[in-house]
């Protein structure tokens, strides 16, 4: 690793802990040469599943389009910030863990509204009528009929 401060190659690590419950490496570093400290922060690079939209185009999955769609169905509801972040943790491991290149938005769907069928049912029907485009109240009665079941 190079030294910010002096770019020599020459640096070696004095401590190091785990960070971000366990995600994370952080590292203590000092240059051989200046003898200046620095701090470095490793994890793995995990490559998310591309997204197959409806209409056939393709995009990247986009954490915060999912945090915000998220936030939007569990606005003023009783859910708090740790529990929105570990949802957005479990959707992403079940995503990666599919081992697919691309999903589709419809496969993507379906996770999300069974992970928010447990962590807010409010928040799931919120979801499912935008997901799903409800047309009539109707539709809303059905799904959480369907939720009962």
């Amino acid at each position: 690793m190079f030294c910010p401060f002096c770019s020599v190659q020459e640096t070696k690590v004095i401590d190091s802990r785990l960070v971000a419950d366990g995600s994370q490496v952080r590292r203590r570093r000092e240059c051989t040469v200046c003898k200046e400290r620095f701090t470095t922060f490793e994890m793995a690079e995990l490559v998310m599943p591309r997204i197959v939209k409806r209409d056939g185009s393709r995009e990247p999955f986009n954490e915060d389009k999912l945090r915000a769609g998220l936030q939007r169905a569990l606005e003023k509801r009783p859910v708090s910030t740790e529990q929105v972040e570990l949802c957005i943790s479990r959707l992403k491991s079940s995503l990666r863990a599919t081992g697919e290149r691309e999903v589709s938005s419809e496969f993507l769907g379906n996770l999300i509204m069974d992970a928010l069928k447990v962590l807010d049912k409010v928040a799931y029907v919120r979801f499912a009528s935008v997901y799903r485009s409800f047309e009539d109240i109707r539709e809303f009665g059905e799904e959480i009929a369907r939720m009962s079941d």
